[in-house]
């Protein structure tokens, strides 16, 4: 049978297709194989086609992404949906790395993070998967937060989170009184259709948009992080001493007559770690002492519940908001200096080239000698300041061989590939009302990276005996980056005049660290720091160890901080279990069964935790750079796409020149090269290049700073 183009007879043609791809013996095919069994001439076949995208555009038949052709049913998938403010949106599925797009006029009313059927009606190899949500299985949002709007009779929320696409119509009797620029909290009571808004009421006022810290809150409650601790763990709390009891040190090895010191930032409260350290010929032992939170945070006790619940402490702009009361973070369990403390300590023997020769795990109490700040240690160290140098006098041998096995580790870590990003992270400097005053580099200096140095060393070798004990435990691992990013990575540093080596699939990260010495000093440093950390993937908690891409080792863990991060705390209960014995079949299925669970939500808080922090900063950044609106700053293009390119200023403050307002030329998206190219001038703007740029705008709700070109000669005209 020859389909030929007869426009009478595209019905039957159509009904022909549909009757073959619907009958239950067929097996999805692409074109060439569907002409073949139609008999269609080689010539005819673009008009095979032209049927196929008829049917597939009315959602009849449809397509995957090798391009095969099938019934409609065996093309539903389940994911997530990620809403746009422009009303089209994404469905991510799970295993799979490339989204389904979803036009407009097929999302079916789904809003931001529902869980969702859709079909694809578009998957040809080459181009982006589209498709169309056919039904919403579940709804992940129920509060949002968002600014009051009053109208007559009713009032309305428009979401913070601009994903979400709709306003929340509120009836009146359930506004609470809330007034225009209220920034509120909003339960949804009916999630609308394709056509109708959603409904709420009015849950929690936070305040008005001119409040100082209603901006924080706000992104605090967006992101449903806890403020307060609940009734029963406050109670469990109030029954905690506030000093630790002798009848505590049985069973533990006192180390409180050994020297021992913390060191911290100045306005850290809750001290976590200790170090202590001694060298015998050409071996060190070094003592990295970690607070014995699992003493006091007892398994399935209203405590560890929240603290599992919470996950991470979580530190914003302004404030902390922490995993466990200040009771026990700040107070008992906190390795306060003169005062006996309860600890969990890895004591480890160490040779002249770094190598980890043997080590002892223990229970311990001890006594920090003095509470050290980074800034006194740098003095003692770089500055050989005589002041400071008098204050410590008995400890600086101490602090001389810190830095001298410091440097060791460091060395024997990046021999074998670790790679170490020396980018500043910034700090934004508010005032008593929260707003910011300035924005600087927060720089790492040779105490920080001291502390750094051990805690890595302390991480390794707990994970490395674990592993080796074939014990159920919680590993911090990083994959392999993905090829794609890598190339990307490559096509990036070109710029500058760098390059990596990589095979067709992998890439070794000493390649990476040795960009990163390559680029140390030079003005583009950071960018291409940051711009590398982005092509990694993302750390996160397993209960396989895998291995850790940036560190460059088979065996890591979190060990160094239960305090604020619970995949700590647990590793702690199971390390000490299996120093008292207690480790019994039984045991060993129980933590089987539960720590996939406990790692899942311990790397789902994280993610959580970081969005809340980037957010706040994000929103700080952009009402810094409002008192800035109309100045010039000098910065590098950190990132191109097809509406514009961003331009980040050494300050770490991110803006975006759009397309639309490069005047000179019509610019287009060479997507090949990562390049803006002028359609006639045939101007480039490029990754990494130099730019001035004025502040034209800000918008705090979307977190965006606009930017727009300083062009000198027409400035000098």
């Amino acid at each position: 049978m020859v389909i030929c183009m007869d426009e009478a007879r595209l019905k039957e043609r159509k009904q022909i297709i549909l009757d073959i791809i619907n009958d239950e013996h067929y097996v999805p095919m692409k074109v060439k194989e569907l002409a073949i069994l139609l008999n269609v001439s080689r010539e005819d076949r673009d008009e095979l086609v032209e049927v196929l995208d008829a049917l597939v555009a009315e959602g009849k038949i449809g397509i995957s992404k090798k391009g095969k052709y099938s019934k409609m049913s065996s093309l539903i998938l389940t994911g997530v949906f990620e809403g746009n403010s422009r009303g089209f949106g994404f469905v991510r599925i799970e295993g799979e790395g490339e989204d389904v797009f979803i036009p407009g006029s097929a999302t079916a009313g789904a809003i931001h993070g529902d869980t969702v059927q859709v079909v694809i009606r578009d998957g040809r190899e080459g181009r982006r998967r589209e498709g169309e949500v056919v039904k919403i299985l579940a709804h992940e949002l129920t509060d949002v937060v968002g600014t009051f709007q009053k109208g007559k009779g009713f009032g309305f929320v428009v979401p913070d989170n601009t994903k979400m696409g709709k306003d929340i119509f509120i009836p009146e009797e359930k506004t609470k009184g809330a007034v225009t620029g209220h920034k509120v909290v909003v339960h949804i009571t009916d999630y609308g259709s394709k056509n109708k808004k959603p409904e709420g009421n009015i849950k929690e006022i936070i305040g008005h948009v001119n409040d100082p810290g209603t901006d924080i809150m706000s992104i605090v409650k967006g992101f449903g992080l806890p403020t307060d601790f609940p009734e029963d763990v406050m109670k469990q709390v109030s029954e905690i001493p506030s000093e630790v009891e002798s009848k505590d040190f049985a069973g533990r090895l006192d180390i409180r007559d050994w020297q021992m010191v913390t060191i911290d930032g100045e306005d850290a409260k809750d001290l976590d770690d200790a170090i202590s350290i001694i060298k015998n010929g050409d071996k060190y032992k070094l003592g990295v002492h970690i607070a014995d939170v699992t003493h006091y945070v007892t398994e399935n006790s209203p405590l560890d519940k929240e603290a599992l619940k919470r996950g991470t402490s979580v530190y914003l702009v302004d404030r902390v908001i922490p995993m466990l009361p200040h009771k026990l973070s700040n107070g008992i369990c906190s390795l306060n200096a003169g005062v006996d403390r309860l600890a969990l300590s890895c004591i480890m023997d160490i040779d002249a080239k770094g190598n980890i020769i043997g080590h002892k795990i223990a229970e311990t109490v001890l006594r920090i000698d003095r509470r050290m700040s980074y800034t006194s240690v740098k003095k003692i160290l770089v500055d050989n300041d005589e002041k400071e140098i008098e204050e410590y006098k008995e400890l600086i041998p101490m602090f001389k061989l810190m830095e001298e096995l410091s440097t060791i580790l460091r060395e024997r870590r990046m021999k074998r590939g670790a790679i170490d990003f020396e980018f500043p992270e910034s700090k934004i400097i508010l005032d008593e009302k929260g707003v910011p005053q300035d924005i600087i580099p927060y720089e790492r200096n040779v105490a920080t990276k001291i502390i750094e140095d051990f805690m890595l060393a302390a991480n390794e070798t707990i994970a490395e005996d674990f592993f080796w004990q074939e014990l159920p435990f919680v590993y911090r691992t990083h994959d392999t980056p993905d090829p794609e990013k890598i190339m990307k990575l490559g096509m990036f540093i070109n710029n500058f005049g760098y390059a990596i080596k990589m095979t067709q699939e992998d890439i070794h990260p000493k390649e990476l660290q040795k960009l990163i010495d390559k680029v140390e000093g030079t003005p583009e440093e950071a960018l291409i720091s940051r711009i590398t950390l982005r092509s990694m993937k993302q750390a996160k908690y397993t209960t396989s160890s895998t291995g850790h891409f940036g560190l460059a080792t088979k065996y890591y863990c979190h060990f160094t901080s239960p305090i604020r991060r619970y995949p700590d705390l647990q590793i702690h209960r199971i390390i000490k279990e299996n120093l008292r014995g207690g480790l019994t079949d039984k045991r060993i299925k129980h933590y089987e069964r539960i720590l996939n669970g406990v790692a899942e939500q311990s790397s789902m808080m994280e993610r959580r935790a970081d969005d809340a922090e980037r957010d706040t900063d994000k929103l700080k950044m952009v009402e810094y750079m409002e008192k800035h609106h109309g100045e010039i700053f000098e910065g590098v293009v950190s990132s191109i796409t097809n509406w514009g390119m961003y331009v980040e200023l050494p300050n770490t403050v991110e803006g975006m020149v759009r397309i639309t307002n490069i005047k000179d030329d019509y610019y287009y998206y060479d997507e090949e090269h990562y390049e803006l190219v002028g359609e006639t001038t045939k101007r480039t703007f490029k990754l990494g290049q130099k730019l001035k740029v004025v502040v034209a705008g800000t918008d705090r709700l979307l977190r965006q700073i606009d930017f727009e070109l300083f062009e000198e000669e027409e400035n000098e005209q």
